[in-house]
């Protein structure tokens, strides 16, 4: 199988759901890892490509309702899938409202599962590739210098050249060479384009402290 194959997580201390949910995922043509306890799957590594979880709500250490908690934004990747021999309707609403993308009633419907999991990839890619992108915009954003930084905050706020040069102490002719570093290092094509930049990284105004990079 390949890296983007997706991987299917199962959690649940029932041998027997473990070996028919495998049986399932496999014939599916999809990477399967299964586990018998919360504990157990906490040390597996994050798949390489998209992934998704059906998790047993009764497990004997950690509940699925805890392992939905510990995990939360460390594994936003990897849409949870909940199964249980009961419909516990408060449990469901707090699963659901917590991200989960389905709640199934064993015994399982295999029509209904592998619509969920294919539903629950497509989240995962989606995640994967807004992921990605907040990294590459990340990492743009940290090849800025302190400088490069204060210009592109009061740029984007709506400033002028002049008026940027005024706020920071320095010439309109150095503004624009600041400014044009900028919109190189982030790549983007627009002025408009760079304010969608700095929402996308949701920054926090700078603290004015006086002591700047000698670059200007």
């Amino acid at each position: 199988m390949s890296p983007t194959t997706p991987t299917v997580f199962i959690v649940d201390d029932d041998p027997s759901v473990r070996e028919s949910l495998e049986a399932l995922v496999e014939y599916a043509g999809w990477r399967c890892e299964t586990f018998a306890t919360a504990r157990d799957f906490l040390s597996a590594p994050p798949a390489p490509g998209p992934s998704c979880l059906l998790l047993d709500v009764g497990l004997p250490d950690l509940n699925g309702l805890e392992l939905q908690e510990r995990i939360g934004s460390d594994r936003s990747d990897m849409p949870i899938i909940f199964i249980t021999g009961n419909g516990d309707i408060p449990v469901t609403v707090k699963a659901m409202k917590a991200g989960a993308v389905e709640f199934l009633v064993k015994p399982l419907s295999q029509e209904a599962l592998l619509i969920a999991m294919r539903s629950a990839f497509a989240r995962s890619t989606a995640q994967r590739d807004l992921d990605a992108a907040d990294a590459v915009l990340r990492a743009r954003y940290a090849s800025l210098t302190s400088r490069e930084r204060e210009v592109m905050e009061l740029v984007t706020a709506g400033m002028l050249n002049k008026q940027v040069g005024g706020e920071l102490g320095i010439t309109e002719i150095t503004v624009k060479a600041h400014r044009g570093r900028v919109m190189q290092k982030m790549q983007a094509r627009s002025l408009a384009d760079l304010v969608k930049m700095t929402w996308a990284l949701n920054l926090a105004p700078l603290e004015r402290q006086g002591d700047h990079e000698q670059e200007d």
